[in-house]
Formats: C-alpha cells, structure tokens, sequence
C-alpha cells in the first residue's frame, strides 16, 4: 500500500463538511477506490459486467434442481434482456457482456455474445478431471482478452457474473480446496434443492473429492480438476483486471470462488476487489471472511448472473462523487471540531 497516498486520501475524507466516519463504509470504499487508482480524485469509467457461461458434466448426475439446458436457455435470455441482470445493470448505466465460455449449444452469431467457447461443457469430476491444463488455460486466456478489449474502450471498473446449471457444486469444491473449510459448510441449495437433494449433492461432492487421489491446493490444479470453463474465464479476467489496476466488483458464491483462485495465483488480486454483497448461499460468508472481505450490501441474494455487483455499482459512484464534490471545512467555511 502506498501509505502516503493513503494518509493524503484519509486527510480528504476527514477534512468534509462532517464528523469523521460518518459516512461509514462510503468512506472505507472512497479510501480504497483512490488507492485502486492512486489518485486522490478516482473516477468510474465505461462500467461493464461480464458474465461469463458454461455447462458442467457433473450437472448430469442431478446436482440441481433444473437440467443443463436451463445454462442455453438463460443465455438467450440474457440476450434477449430479459433477466434480472438485463434489468439491474441497464439501472445501474454499466454494459453487459454475455460470453459462452462452454456451453452445450450452439448459439446464433448476435451482437452481445462473445464467443469464448473451450468446448461443449467440462467433463464430468465425478470421474476424473473437468478440464485438461491445456482446456483451463485456454478458457483462462480468453478472460484475459475481454479484459484487454474492456480496457482498451476505456473501462476501469468491471463486476463479474455466471450462468451454469451445477456451478454452486463446482465452486463448492474449489472453495473447500483452496480455503479449507469444511465441504458440508460449502455445499447449499443451488438454484432450490430441497433437504434430500443437498444431501445428496454433498454424497457426491464427497465422492468426487476423495477420487482425487494427488488432491493438492494448487490453484490451476484444483480449478482444472473440478470448475467450468466459465469460472476459468472469470479467474483470468479477474488476473488481468488487477493487473491494469481496474476496480473489480466481485458477486456471489460463484464468482468468488474463482476470485479464491485468481487471489492464491496473485495475492495482489485481493487489493483491487469490492464485494458487492453477502450472498444467501451456504458458504458464501466463509469465503468472504477468507479473504477478509466486508461486503456493501446484505439482501438475501443468491441468483448469481452478477446481480449483486449491478445493485452495489451506485454505491461506488456515491463514494467518488463524495470524495469529489463534498464541500471541505475550509472551502465552506464551517468550523471542524475541536
């Protein structure tokens, strides 16, 4: 951290027309914005949520309680603009990308799908490896490059979102893999299993964990072995974002869980992250509390998509404008306390 630029942005914040911390967390995000862009006067650009889709081979055992084809129908859904994310993200000014990182369809050329696509799903983990390191590289890779083109027109904030019937499961191992708590605290309801169906789910995580007999914390390794093709390209995004030290609003379980990979490749990852929320998913808390994470908001989410980072994204715009436009003691002449 660049603790002069830091003692310089909290004299800034101290030094508004009001007593000191009662902005709360705005004030916390306006610091951390300004050291994100090390400047004292941070901005928020060509706002974009990339929302990256795969299908899963594990889906297929009846990890969810609705079938793959659900991953095919949500995208044309996404195009269309008629879901949640369509409508939060158009409120919130910020453009979405739809990118098929490997879903089980083949998709009409469109203007807003980007074509990211590894292949037609990962494999099955309850059998060996979803991916190959040759398939998760190329999948990583390709986040990268939406990165390199979202910040060639100029954006420097980005939020992260998915779509991919049986990825809960997925980001349920990655998490218990790279964070080490315990799996039965990862596993949830998904899309809206009931008692049965999670226990079920947790019976085959488990038996799919411990077929991993050179089971390691490596993240590519662990990421190859059980994530999809859109939680790859999500980790790669996430490692060129920070890297061009663009401010990533990070959603739910889901993305996180590829933020648990990105953040053990490059710890440095961590300091360019705003949590947008506290998802309602089993295990999504843990995660947050791994890295040490306070989220913006609390609403009982847990639809994904990045509908938690559209709904957050004000809030950031609030902190620049503050820290902006806010009238200092000295220039509106009011005395400061004592």
């Amino acid at each position: 951290m660049n603790q002069t630029l830091a003692a310089e942005l909290q004299a800034k914040i101290d030094n508004k027309t009001k007593p000191q911390g009662a902005l709360g967390q705005l004030e916390a995000l306006a610091l951390q914005l300004g050291l994100i862009q090390q400047t004292l006067t941070p901005q928020l650009r060509n706002p974009r949520i990339l929302v990256c889709a795969g299908d899963h081979g594990a889906a297929k055992a009846g990890l969810s309680a609705y079938p793959q084809e659900v991953t095919w129908q949500m995208v044309q859904n996404f195009l269309a603009g008629g879901a949640a994310i369509n409508v939060l993200a158009r409120q919130a000014g910020m453009q979405l990308v739809v990118a098929d990182a490997g879903v089980n369809h083949d998709f009409d050329v469109c203007n807003g799908l980007l074509d990211a696509k590894v292949a037609y799903g990962t494999a099955s983990y309850l059998d060996g490896a979803a991916m190959t390191a040759a398939q998760c590289d190329a999948a990583m890779r390709h986040g990268a490059n939406a990165i390199e083109a979202a910040h060639a027109n100029g954006c420097n904030v980005i939020g992260f979102g998915e779509m991919g019937i049986g990825n809960t499961s997925s980001a349920s191992l990655i998490t218990h893999c790279l964070t080490g708590v315990p799996l039965a605290d990862c596993v949830g309801r998904g899309t809206g299993l009931d008692a049965v169906g999670v226990a079920r789910k947790l019976s085959l995580l488990t038996q799919a964990l411990n077929a991993w007999t050179e089971r390691n914390d490596d993240p590519r390794d662990v990421l190859a072995r059980f994530g999809g093709f859109e939680i790859a390209m999500l980790a790669g995004a996430m490692l060129a974002a920070a890297e061009r030290r663009m401010v990533l609003l990070i959603d739910g379980f889901i993305v996180t869980a590829a933020l648990l990979v990105a953040c053990k490749t490059n710890p440095a990852v961590r300091d360019c992250c705003v949590f947008a929320h506290c998802s309602d998913e089993a295990g999504h808390a843990l995660q947050l509390q791994h890295l040490a994470a306070t989220p913006l908001l609390q609403l009982g989410l847990r639809l994904g998509e990045g509908t938690g980072a559209a709904l957050a994204y004000p809030l950031l715009k609030a902190a620049c404008a503050f820290l902006d436009e806010m009238a200092s003691f000295d220039t509106a002449g009011v005395s400061s306390a004592a």
